[in-house]
């Protein structure tokens, strides 16, 4: 067994204990070759950074169900399914754009759809109006203006873990609200 499996069961066995460092370790590791891979597929480093972060964010978050112990294949499978979902989406808006016409913006298929787009990004504002206010800036910052981390970091003259930390923040109350939001609906 090479060195670096081994680090990766000590690693992920940690990281179950919820041990940041052991997070951190991992982060260090596999940032770099995991936005190499991302890239090298969607030759769009926003958009590369965003997928690698959401990869991280869901490992954190799913810490103390992972039964990993190569920690680098894993991500790098989640990085590669990541983007085949991405390519997925744009495959359907593009299909929707064929249907409606390129010009047609996705709220204006029908009145009804119109009015429904309209109270989902009234419902989306108001959440992340909700959020704590420096979460909430670099949130804005980061999905509503595209900046990097690195460059939201700077800005703000924070470190970039914190950054991501925050956007892991909001993406989760934003994911807890929405799924909340649809049980009300249909329960």
């Amino acid at each position: 067994m090479s060195d670096q499996p081994k680090n990766d069961i000590q690693w992920m066995n940690r990281l179950r204990e919820h041990d940041a460092d052991a997070f951190t370790e991992i982060y260090n590791a596999y940032w770099e070759k995991l936005l190499a891979i991302a890239y090298n597929r969607l030759s769009d480093l926003q958009a590369a950074e965003d997928i690698v972060q959401d990869v991280f964010a869901s490992l954190w978050h799913h810490r103390e169900d992972a039964a990993i112990t190569n920690a680098g294949a894993y991500l790098a499978t989640a990085v590669k399914y990541k983007i085949l979902d991405r390519a997925r989406r744009e495959k359907l808006l593009r299909q929707y754009q064929q249907l409606y016409g390129a010009t047609v913006p996705l709220a204006a298929a029908s009145p009804e759809a119109s009015l429904q787009y309209k109270h989902i990004q009234e419902l989306y504002q108001r959440e992340v109006n909700n959020l704590p206010e420096k979460c909430q800036l670099i949130f804005r910052y980061s999905r509503e203006q595209g900046m990097p981390v690195k460059k939201i970091a700077q800005e703000l003259n924070i470190s970039p873990k914190t950054v991501e930390n925050q956007i892991t923040k909001a993406l989760h109350h934003l994911k807890d609200s929405i799924r909340s939001l649809f049980l009300s609906l249909f329960l």
